[in-house]
């Protein structure tokens, strides 16, 4: 069996992961954690202007999950924690129980900790933080108290996209796995149904950053992911998530060799019924659509499985 390091145990040996803690929480002080820069203190009463989080971040569970793509699964699951309240605002998130409402319970790094040595005491073959980008501090005091009790599973950073590369810079050589998706093509769209501005821009120079951390998506003799990037694309009706540039932009300015999910399961939550077109569910010609452009644009490393049980939050 291929033998494997996660990134984090370097850092972690030579203090540095320590001070990435220390710098991390510097930043909650006047928060700028992600792109929105609301700036308030998360450290004293403040929250989040949008992500309505302090000092301690909010999970609202966490499990082997098995409806996540292939080589995150493997046999074992992979290993999530799902944080409640987001960076974003989807009108049509799927999830919108926990990442508008913010259903969950707020806890401590010592908690944190905890919750990863339990995903690897069950056999998982990874700590999965599902939409991670607001709580970044947090998420690496847990990972600390972690690592000095035996963490030894690679990381996956499940995001929504709308990551900020001063952000993306305290996790490089600690992040194993980037999992983003892009949304958009259009900033226009996004800021109509996700409440966010700049998403295309922003979201393009957060995946060519994760990309160049950690390269292409590498798997062991399992089939399960050990470093890399994973794209997750959700394919909206009549064109509105872009594709076509989307795929364009992996194909040309990542790499051919991108892990690309074109995902086929929106269906109308939360607000979406207000907002036709996307008050219907996708056809299986739009869908198709999308494949065939994601091919046609040089990507060959997609996930085409359909009906998959993904959680979609952001």
């Amino acid at each position: 069996m291929t033998h494997f390091k996660p990134a984090y145990l370097n850092l972690l040996r030579s203090g540095e992961l320590k001070e990435r803690v220390k710098e991390a929480y510097k930043r909650l002080e006047g928060c700028d954690v992600c792109p929105r820069e609301c700036g308030v203190n998360r450290r004293e009463s403040a929250k989040g202007a949008v992500c309505r989080t302090g000092e301690l971040a909010f999970v609202s569970s966490y499990n082997a999950h098995f409806g996540e793509e292939a080589p995150l699964v493997g046999r074992g699951g992979s290993g999530t924690i799902f944080f409640a309240w987001c960076n974003l605002n989807c009108q049509y998130c799927q999830n919108y129980e926990i990442s508008q409402l913010g259903h969950g319970r707020e806890v401590e790094p010592e908690d944190l900790a905890a919750m990863m040595l339990h995903l690897q005491d069950t056999g998982c073959h990874n700590v999965n933080f599902v939409s991670p980008t607001h709580v970044v501090p947090q998420i690496l005091a847990g990972l600390l108290i972690a690592a000095e009790a035996g963490l030894h599973l690679p990381l996956v950073y499940n995001s929504g996209g709308y990551d900020s590369l001063k952000t993306l810079a305290l996790l490089n050589g600690i992040v194993d796995i980037y999992m983003p998706d892009m949304k958009y093509a259009d900033a226009d769209i996004a800021l109509r149904y996700s409440k966010i501005k700049n998403y295309p821009a922003i979201n393009q120079a957060a995946v060519k950053e994760m990309h160049r951390q950690v390269g292409d998506l590498v798997l062991d003799e399992r089939g399960v992911a050990l470093r890399g990037l994973l794209v997750r694309h959700l394919v909206l009706p009549e064109g509105l998530a872009g594709t076509a540039e989307v795929v364009k932009f992996l194909a040309q300015e990542v790499s051919t060799n991108t892990y690309l999910n074109v995902m086929d399961q929106y269906r109308p939550c939360y607000k979406a019924h207000e907002l036709p077109p996307l008050n219907r569910r996708l056809t299986s010609e739009e869908y198709a659509e999308a494949v065939r452009l994601a091919h046609e644009a040089g990507l060959n490393r997609l996930d085409e499985r359909r009906a998959r049980l993904i959680w979609l939050w952001r």
